[in-house]
């Protein structure tokens, strides 16, 4: 398997012939290119919206109409944290439009329902088999949606258990974990999170160290740009330190979890250190926006073109 090509150096297929302009007309025939939306060139970095955030200008709630707008606005990615609990059936939709339109899907969450609640800390095998069964079923998902990044929560602390107990449980389940993904080169990344003080993964340092433990190219991290501000900061150094096991970035402003430009953070900084390191994968619009209807979302499509000015 090659370890970085899918990680962080894999290119979008087939939209080099794509990228200066709008759809060519057989693609706007096979798509439905909305001819309302003014069409934007592809960003400097791979900025992936989510369902509902263009619901307004795209003028529905059918998430293939959403793709499409976004697309004419120059994004080249989405994610979906719910796509495993979309029918099959219109999960292969989202992967055939994407793949005609030469954009990438991000990150869907591996949800065993107990990712919010203690769990894989736990080391009890109803934990690891839940993991186990859901870890399978997002292959298959990730075959009809074109997918090659799943999210992973182990869940909450364990808080009867020493720390390194908890930790060895966790990467025991991972490893299964990975052994399921690695054939099919799809990798769950391990998201550190700021939302409550019991869950078990809390800065990229730990997760770092669990991703070594693990040593799959099969499990890496999620460095989500909101949460480490909120958990640590010291952002660029982290990162950096962290760097060979990030595999997927995602994005939100703090305070507020909202779009670059509402907040403290230098995102024109940040996407600059990411493009001089040459990191080609997603980086997910994981945030709310600050604006409402389509005012809003004009505005948040300004704030990506203004932070993504840097070159």
């Amino acid at each position: 398997m090659e370890r970085r090509q899918f990680l962080q150096n894999g290119t979008l297929a087939g939209i080099s012939a794509l990228a200066l302009g709008g759809l060519t007309n057989a693609a706007q025939a096979a798509t439905g290119h909305h001819p309302q939306a003014a069409a934007g060139k592809t960003f400097n970095m791979n900025y992936a919206p989510h369902d509902g955030m263009f619901k307004n200008s795209a003028k529905s709630d059918d998430f293939l109409d959403q793709i499409k707008f976004m697309y004419d606005q120059g994004f080249r990615a989405i994610e979906d944290n719910g796509m495993l609990g979309r029918p099959a059936a219109e999960q292969a939709k989202i992967g055939d439009l994407l793949a005609k339109l030469g954009m990438q899907m991000g990150v869907f969450v591996v949800d065993t329902g107990n990712n919010w609640k203690t769990s894989l800390t736990t080391g009890k095998q109803e934990f690891k088999d839940a993991f186990i069964k859901t870890c399978k079923d997002s292959v298959e998902t990730a075959k009809r949606c074109n997918a090659k990044w799943a999210t992973v929560v182990p869940g909450y602390f364990e808080r009867n258990l020493p720390m390194g107990i908890q930790t060895a449980h966790v990467v025991d389940a991972l490893r299964a974990g990975a052994e399921i993904f690695e054939p099919h080169g799809l990798v769950m990344v391990l998201e550190p999170l700021s939302d409550n003080a019991d869950l078990f993964l809390r800065t990229a340092e730990q997760t770092f160290e669990i991703c070594k433990a693990v040593k799959s190219p099969s499990c890496k991290i999620l460095y989500d740009l909101y949460h480490m501000q909120r958990n640590t900061g010291n952002l660029i150094p982290v990162m950096d330190m962290c760097w060979d096991e990030i595999a997927y970035i995602q994005i939100g402003d703090n305070p507020g979890r909202k779009e670059p430009g509402t907040g403290e953070v230098n995102y024109k900084n940040i996407f600059k250190h990411l493009h001089q390191k040459g990191y080609k994968g997603v980086l997910g619009m994981e945030h709310g926006m600050a604006g409402k209807s389509t005012d809003g979302e004009s505005a948040l499509i300004k704030a990506y073109r203004d932070a993504d000015n840097f070159l």
